[in-house]
Order: C-alpha cells, then sequence, then structure tokens
C-alpha cells in the first residue's frame, strides 16, 4: 500500500502537471454490486452523480492528509482518493480502445513517455480527461481503491480525515506528542502502534520495518517498556530514536521518489528507488547490513501484518502487563 512518501509524490505531482486544467469528462469500469448504495465511485449510480458533479470543474490544488489524496476543485467541491493496496495517479496521452465490446485505455503509441506502457500502469479503472487533450487515469489492479466527491467546506469533517492522528512529518509533531500518542497504546507491540492511523498517520508496512531497524527496537516491543531516552547517547534503543529515525527514513522515502518494491509508480509511471535501500523489509534470512551486527533478518506476523527485523541488534522491551 503506498505510505506518505507515496502519496506525498503523488500529491507533488499533481501539484505541478495539473493546475488549472479543467476536466472534460470521466470514465470508469469499476461497478460492484456489492457496493451498491455506497457513496463511492464503485457504485454506478454513484459514479453518474461523481462525474456530473466533477466534469467542467478546474483543477486547483492537492493535499495529502495521511494517506489520503484530497484534490479540490473550482466548482468547491473535492475529491478524496484513497490509493489502497495498488493504485497509483497517471498523467499522460491516452486512447480508449474497443476489445471484445469491453472499453479499454491505452497509453498513446506515439506518446514520448514510455514509462506509461509498464504492466503496472495499465489496469486502468478510472479516467479524468483534460482540457490540455491529455488524460489521468488511475491504475488499480486489485480495485481497493476508495474514490468520492464532498463539498470543500465538509472535507476534514470526513471520518477518513477527521478521525486521522498527527501526520507523523508535520512540523508541530513534537517528540513529545509522539510519545503521548504512542503511549495510548502502552502495551500493544510497536509495529502495530506504528500502524495505527488515529495515533499517527502516513506510515505502513515497509516505513515501520526500516525506522525500527535504524531505532534498534525490536517490533514487538511495547511502548511504555521502551526508555524515552538512550542511557549512551551514542546508542540507539529508546523512543528518542525511534522519533528521529522515523522522520529520517520517510524523508528518505520523499528524496527517492518513494517506494516500488510491488505496483506504486509516481504520476509520470516512474518507480521510484527507496526499495533499493531497505535494510530489514524483504530481507528474511539475510545478514543484517548494520555495520559490525552480524544478526540475521527475520520475519514474524504480528497483528495479521508482516515485521522484518534484526535478530541481534534490535532490543525487545516488553512490560509484564497483558497486551
Amino acid at each position: 500500500m503506498p505510505e506518505l512518501p507515496e502519496v506525498q509524490t503523488t500529491v507533488d505531482g499533481l501539484n505541478l502537471r495539473l493546475k488549472n486544467l479543467t476536466i472534460t469528462d470521466i470514465w470508469s469500469s469499476y461497478n460492484s454490486a456489492s457496493h451498491a448504495g455506497k457513496d463511492n465511485i464503485k457504485n454506478v449510480l454513484y459514479f453518474k452523480n461523481f462525474r456530473a458533479v466533477v466534469s467542467g470543474a478546474k483543477f486547483l490544488k492537492a493535499e495529502r492528509r495521511g494517506k489520503n489524496i484530497l484534490i479540490d476543485l473550482s466548482n468547491q467541491h473535492t475529491v478524496l482518493i484513497h490509493m489502497k493496496m495498488t493504485g497509483h495517479l497517471l498523467y499522460g496521452s491516452y486512447n480508449l480502445h474497443k476489445d471484445g465490446g469491453k472499453e479499454i485505455w491505452r497509453p498513446d503509441k506515439n506518446a514520448a513517455n514510455e514509462a506509461l506502457h509498464d504492466p503496472f500502469n495499465q489496469h486502468l479503472r478510472l479516467v479524468f480527461s483534460l482540457s490540455d487533450g491529455k488524460q489521468l487515469a488511475f491504475s488499480d489492479m486489485r480495485k481497493f481503491a476508495k474514490v468520492f466527491v464532498v463539498p470543500t467546506s465538509e472535507k476534514y469533517t470526513l471520518p477518513d480525515i477527521a478521525e486521522l492522528g498527527p501526520d507523523a512529518l508535520a512540523k508541530n509533531f513534537t517528540f513529545e506528542k509522539f510519545c503521548e500518542q504512542i503511549l495510548k497504546r502502552p502495551n500493544t507491540a510497536i509495529k502495530q502502534v506504528l500502524l495505527d492511523q488515529s495515533l499517527m498517520s502516513g506510515i505502513g508496512n515497509i516505513y515501520s520495518d526500516e525506522m525500527l531497524w535504524a531505532a534498534g527496537i525490536h517490533p514487538l516491543s511495547t511502548p511504555a517498556a521502551i526508555p524515552k531516552n538512550s542511557a549512551n547517547q551514542s546508542m540507539n534503543h529508546s523512543l528518542k530514536s525511534l522519533y528521529k529515525e522515523m522522520r529520517i527514513v520517510l524523508e528518505r522515502g520523499l528524496h527517492f521518489g518513494g517506494d516500488s518494491e510491488s505496483d506504486y509508480r509516481n504520476i509520470d509511471g516512474v518507480p521510484g528507488e527507496f526499495q533499493n535501500k531497505h535494510h530489514a523489509y524483504r530481507h528474511t534470512g539475510e545478514v543484517c547490513a548494520k555495520r559490525g551486527c552480524g544478526g540475521i533478518i527475520q520475519r514474524l506476523k504480528i497483528g495479521g501484518r508482516s515485521a522484518h527485523f534484526c535478530s541481534k541488534h534490535q532490543t525487545r522491551f516488553t512490560s509484564n502487563k497483558k497486551k
């Protein structure tokens, strides 16, 4: 699932490519009987209203809230997109084709952007036609994404937004606030706590593994048992070091254009590079890359999610209290 760096990279691309462009039409192949009556575009009746509201509006700006993309339009409405596990937005030249009676959008063969032909960019479920003659297309292989529209005045009151915890990279998300948030679940595995979007937003499976590896904290450690500060300033193994590494790891993810271990591509269809910088995630059985460590990267399931960690330098802090 795209996490904070991937979503922010997408938002930055939207603001660069789409500013002041008008949405001239919208196409969708989403059509799920299980979404009948629901307020998202997988409900065919809802999509008709979505298309009527959004068509003809001009793109003003995009912003990120947690893992959500909010696109403000000139008609005082906002489109919310959560890319879920396999979704990503693409900007370029596409053509609509008929294949056995089925409509399929494919990249223009004459388009200069070869990246749009990447197989991971071919699962197009939603296409916004734009006033510059190009398209904003949404590739979503597993069809898990969420897309809907609301009045802009209501966007921050939506449960999807209002129930989020502080953003993990927000300037005002201080170390003290970080401690306050994670200690709301003092006896839960720190891996699960970092993934809880109601406590802090933006962190997912990949980046939680990497920040815990960097901070030297075992994913089964409980927040109440982790020292707030290191006794030895040259060592990690503390909430202070986890807070520091959280911000470093997320900023590195942004610097490298996100993580494309799986499907994610940026708005130009190009993969990020952070998957080449992993130390723990999906390195099971390998020798730890930390200098002088010699531990082995292991994998375990915590709350239904995989956690990758070093068997040696990541210290497990736990209390005697029941979880």
